[in-house]
């Protein structure tokens, strides 16, 4: 039997919150969603005047991160990304109906070593999907480590 630990609300409404507050920052709107290891949705916010497509998106995101235990730009990334053409997952975007996204804006959530979930977001570019990305993982670390808990925190993550 192995104990597992689980994303909550709690820890789904500040990460939510961190990137949000980051969005406005950079004057993006944008879709978040936070996902539990089963890549179902715990909370996801789409920003005023964000695309109307941007929660499928961000959940897509997310779902991916968090089933694969990678960032989702990593399917891509020259010269070795799995998903390039000619490379072994090549295609793997049409999995799961479409909803499996190689591009950037999940990042898996991994807690003390292991994969609790994932974020997803959609609305700005590149740059900015990473940095509210990481902003919602800088305050779910900011918010567990007091409990004694470790979450990586970067753009590029893979277990």
């Amino acid at each position: 039997m192995k104990a597992t630990l689980k994303l909550e609300t709690r820890e789904a409404r500040v990460m939510i919150a961190a990137a949000t507050a980051q969005a406005e920052a950079m004057g993006v709107r944008q879709s978040v969603c936070i996902v539990d290891d089963g890549g179902y949705p715990i909370l996801l916010e789409r920003m005023d005047g964000a695309r109307i497509t941007g929660p499928q998106i961000a959940w897509n995101k997310a779902f991916t991160a968090a089933g694969h235990k990678r960032s989702t730009h990593l399917f891509n990334t020259p010269p070795n990304g799995p998903a390039l053409p000619g490379n072994e997952a090549f295609g793997i975007q049409w999995s799961f109906e479409g909803r499996f996204a190689v591009f950037v804006g999940g990042f898996p959530i991994i807690l003390d070593g292991q994969v609790v979930g994932g974020i997803g977001l959609s609305g700005g570019n590149g740059e900015q999907d990473i940095a509210c990305g990481v902003a919602g993982l800088k305050a779910l670390a900011a918010l567990l480590e007091p409990e004694g808990h470790v979450v990586q925190v970067a753009a590029d993550l893979k277990l």
